[in-house]
């Protein structure tokens, strides 16, 4: 026990020699069982970063000494010779340390390489997912407005007819009472002409012509850089919906926030007018729309 504990104090001493304090010292030879300096070593390097590496460790109390005084005396005498290492020693053991802290370094730049790595292919990916989905919703939304608009275009066309079918029968009706009441119905594309008859006081009253009203219009945008942008709405659609198509056909993308204005009479639209119908701010049938910056 006398040689295990001169063999001990003689490696202590030699870390503390190499520049490392005590409280680590003793660490790192009560870590590795007290197997020897280069061990320690290979300690301190593995546990430089933790946070309690220079905390004081708790020491048992010292075990009361054998009487076999003569034994001890004998065994530090034999490892006097090796309780202290020699330069040559010291010089190999410290380009030892060099070595592995070195290595250390080496390996914990690798890890922190290979991390980054991986962190910049996880953004990467997660950028993708997001334009994914960013371009699934706007085909989504683009889909949607084309199916409102066959929609629409669909409860048109049978307003249409309803309307064609009601003149038809009006016109039968008319000419059943003030044509000689013919047994067969006027077909609707034909036009009937009305007897003299019917042109006397007592006949109704002529309906006036009924202006025209569009369904659709036609407009123009003209972009930044001078290109310009063209497309067909229907006239009850919001402005918002051109608004929208500026912003998904615009050459690169619109890289900042936008008016739309027109020049002939002069006037910006707000953010109230989005929700208004193009009809309602007269750009039906046709019109030409100036994006300006905000």
């Amino acid at each position: 026990e006398g040689r295990k504990k001169m063999s001990d104090t003689s490696a202590l001493e030699s870390l503390v020699e190499m520049g490392f304090t005590q409280n680590r010292a003793k660490k790192a030879l009560a870590a590795t069982g007290n197997q020897g300096i280069e061990s320690a070593m290979d300690w301190l390097v593995e546990h430089e970063d933790d946070p309690d590496i220079e905390e004081e460790i708790e020491t048992s109390e010292p075990v009361p000494e054998e009487t076999e005084s003569t034994e001890m005396t004998e065994d530090m005498d034999t490892s006097a010779g090796r309780a202290f290492l020699t330069e040559e020693e010291k010089e190999k053991q410290t380009k030892r340390m060099m070595e592995l802290i070195a290595q250390k370094q080496r390996e914990r730049e690798e890890r922190e390489k290979r991390e980054k790595i991986e962190q910049e292919k996880q953004r990467r990916k997660q950028g993708q997912e997001l334009s994914a989905i960013r371009q699934r919703l706007q085909e989504q939304e683009m889909q949607k407005l084309a199916d409102d608009r066959r929609k629409e275009k669909q409860e048109e066309l049978k307003a249409r007819e309803r309307v064609r079918e009601k003149i038809a029968r009006d016109k039968a009706e008319r000419a059943r009472k003030f044509g000689g009441a013919t047994a067969e119905p006027v077909s609707p594309p034909a036009e009937t002409p009305i007897p003299a008859s019917a042109l006397s006081p007592s006949s109704p009253t002529q309906e006036p012509p009924v202006k025209k009203e569009y369904d659709q219009c036609r407009i123009q945008i003209r972009l930044l850089d001078g290109s310009a942008l063209s497309q067909t709405f229907r006239a009850r659609e919001q402005l918002a919906a051109v608004r929208v198509y500026v912003e998904l056909n615009w050459p690169g993308g619109a890289g900042e926030p936008f008016n739309l204005l027109t020049t002939f009479p002069r006037r910006v639209f707000t953010e109230d007018d989005m929700e208004k119908p193009l009809q309602e701010l007269g750009l039906v049938p046709s019109a030409v729309l100036i994006v300006a910056k905000k």
